[in-house]
This record gives structure tokens, C-alpha cells and sequence, in this order.
């Protein structure tokens, strides 16, 4: 069995992060949400992998490599324009050959890994497998329709009107039936060949189609709020472990994890939170569901439930929160603006100001 990963796409939800830095790369605790899936189908026991890139191509060649470091053989598939999930299967076909395999969305993450789903595909071999889950918003979504028998008998991709509340989790498993189905349809109203379509065309001809719906946690981490829900998630798993250095000045309460080579001076740590190899944390409050990525620099500042990519600095700002600050970034406070407040107040008045 092998596996098909897509990592291309545009992302635009999360621009600008991802005007410059592949949306699966973007980290969540610290770590590329890509790099997840990939661990999850090695769990699975699974070795060989097509990864399907497109103008990201060498950011997810140089992150990824040749695999081994996740125990896996990869293999880069182009695809010249993002023409839909059917489309990624339809150029992969001589990769693929005739073997069974697992489609995995690289932007999407699922606790648990796949490995039960893989083993019961095994085990049963129909012509394909799909996963879903309950959302309150199913039109950004494939969404599956099901029987009083709990069986799949319709499939949309981004419905204006959902019939259920039933989405396509990123995870789909098929056999090489598959290949007759995405050669099947035709591009849908968005211009992409679509999934759900090449799904639907095999239940249409009578091939065995089979769901189940989870109760897990599963993202689709294409926006910073799903980006930061995760981040939450893993964080709340983390266990205490302070391999940086602390000055007697400064607290840590909580799971907090200080990587080698982080400093922190005068301030306080609450976790979970997460400070990253070699950066300087100085006279500030970190707050929980926070993630600081490698060499950051922050001085005089606060922050909470955020995400902080390599290489970035806050200095002097005082409270930042629910917030997504990429690479390279740099902000200092500004001047103070004078400002002023004229009041005329009778005898035993009461006030309050915020300053």
C-alpha cells in the first residue's frame, strides 16, 4: 500500500503567511503541520509516498527530503496548476500503479493517526474508504449523504445547501478502481475535478464505498483560527521539560517545555506554552496555548495564544494575542501619543479611565 500526499495549493486563507512559505510548512507546536500526516501514515506502516507539489515544489523538497528522517521513501509529483483532488490521482497514476493507497490532505491533521482506518482497508478492500466527521459549517466541505443504513449514497464538494452536516475528512483510501473514476468526470463548476465526483461515480456504478465517521479530533488548518485550535490541542498533551536555561527572576508554572538554548530572564512562563531552541524570552509574560519557534527574540512584551515563527522579534508591545507572526518578522512599540481627557465632575463623583 502506499500513500498520496498533497501539498500544493495556494493558501490563500492564510495569506500573507502564505505568500511566502507553503501552507503544510506552516508550524503548529513547532513543527509543520505536514510533518504530522507524514508521521501518521509511517505509523501506519506504510513506506513508499507520492508527495504532489506545485510552486512550492523546493520549500517542501528541502523540509521534506528524501523522507528517511520519517522512515519513508518519497517521491515528488508535479502538478502545474492546483486542479482539484481527483486531478492530484489522475497525474499520479503511473506512481500509483495498481496498488491500494491512502490520500492525505497535507494541511489536515487528525489525533490518533490512521492506522486503524489502514488496517480495517487492509482487512476489507473495498473501492474506497472515506472518513467524516460532524461540523457546523458543512459547505466549506466535501459532504457525504447518508441512508437510514448508514451507508454513502451522494457526495457535494462545497455545497451552497448541505444535506447533511457530514464532511469529507482529508483522508481517503481507495484501490486502483479509483483510476477509472477520476478518468470518468469532468471538471465541476469550480474548474477542478473533483473528489467527491470520482467517489460518487463509483457508488453510481455499484463499487463498494465505505465510511466511517469519526468522534476524533480532525483540523483542516487552512486558516489561523484552525491553525491556533491546533496548536491549543497539542500543546495541552506537552509535558513539563526545561532543557534552556531560567534566571531566578522568573517563574515557569505549568507543562512548559524551554528547548536547549533558550534564556529566559525576568519573566514568566504559563503553560502550556512552548519556547523554542535558542530563543531569548526577557522582562515578559508568555500565556498558555502559546508556541515560540526557534531564535526569537522577546523583550518587554506580552503574549498569548499565538504562534511565533523562527527568527521573528517583539519588543515593547504590550499585549498580544490569538495571533499568527510569521518569519523574519520584527515589532517594536511605538511612541506614545499624548493624549488627554477633559472632565468636569460635581462634588463626590466616582470615575473610572482606561489609560
Amino acid at each position: 500500500m502506499k500513500a498520496l500526499v498533497l501539498s500544493g495549493g495556494s493558501g490563500t486563507r492564510l495569506r500573507p503567511i502564505t505568500h511566502t512559505s507553503a501552507k503544510q510548512l506552516v508550524p503548529v507546536a513547532n513543527k509543520p503541520v505536514l510533518f504530522y500526516g507524514l508521521e501518521s501514515i509511517a505509523e501506519a506502516g506504510i513506506t513508499e509516498v507520492g508527495i504532489v507539489v506545485g510552486h512550492t515544489e523546493d520549500e517542501v523538497r528541502e523540509a521534506v527530503g528524501d523522507g528517511s528522517r520519517f522512515g519513508l521513501k518519497v517521491t515528488y509529483i508535479r502538478q502545474r496548476e492546483p486542479l482539484g483532488l481527483a486531478h492530484a490521482v489522475l497525474i499520479s497514476r503511473e506512481y500509483l500503479g495498481d496498488e491500494d493507497f491512502v490520500m492525505y490532505l497535507g494541511d489536515n491533521f487528525i489525533i490518533g493517526g490512521i492506522t486503524g482506518v489502514v488496517e480495517e482497508f487492509r482487512r476489507s478492500r473495498p473501492a474506497a474508504h472515506i472518513l467524516l466527521t460532524r461540523v457546523p459549517d458543512p459547505g466549506r466541505f466535501g459532504v457525504a449523504v447518508l441512508d437510514e443504513r448508514g451507508a454513502v449514497i451522494g457526495l457535494e464538494e462545497k455545497p451552497e445547501h448541505p444535506r447533511s452536516d457530514l464532511a469529507l475528512v482529508g483522508v481517503y483510501l481507495f484501490s486502483s478502481a479509483v483510476h477509472e473514476a477520476v478518468r470518468a468526470v469532468e471538471p465541476s463548476w469550480r474548474g477542478e475535478l473533483e473528489i467527491t465526483d470520482s467517489i460518487q461515480y463509483l457508488i453510481d456504478s455499484g463499487a463498494d464505498v465505505r465510511s466511517d465517521v469519526i468522534d476524533g479530533y480532525w483540523k483542516d488548518t487552512g486558516n489561523v483560527d484552525d491553525l491556533l485550535e491546533v496548536n491549543r490541542t497539542i500543546l495541552e498533551g506537552l509535558e513539563r521539560r526545561v532543557d534552556g536555561e531560567v534566571d531566578e527572576n522568573s517563574q515557569i508554572i505549568g507543562r512548559v517545555v524551554i528547548e536547549p538554548g533558550a534564556r529566559v530572564i525576568g519573566s514568566r512562563v504559563v503553560g502550556p506554552a512552548l519556547i523554542g531552541a535558542g530563543t531569548t524570552v526577557t522582562d515578559s509574560y508568555i500565556g498558555p496555548f502559546t508556541a515560540v519557534s526557534e531564535l526569537c527574540r522577546i523583550e518587554n512584551s506580552e503574549l498569548e495564544f499565538s504562534i511565533m515563527l523562527r527568527d521573528s522579534s517583539i519588543i515593547g508591545l504590550r499585549r498580544i494575542e490569538r495571533s499568527l507572526i510569521g518569519r523574519h518578522v520584527h515589532g517594536v512599540a511605538g511612541p506614545r501619543t499624548p493624549h488627554a481627557h477633559r472632565l468636569v465632575l460635581g462634588d463626590h463623583s466616582t470615575f473610572r479611565i482606561s489609560s
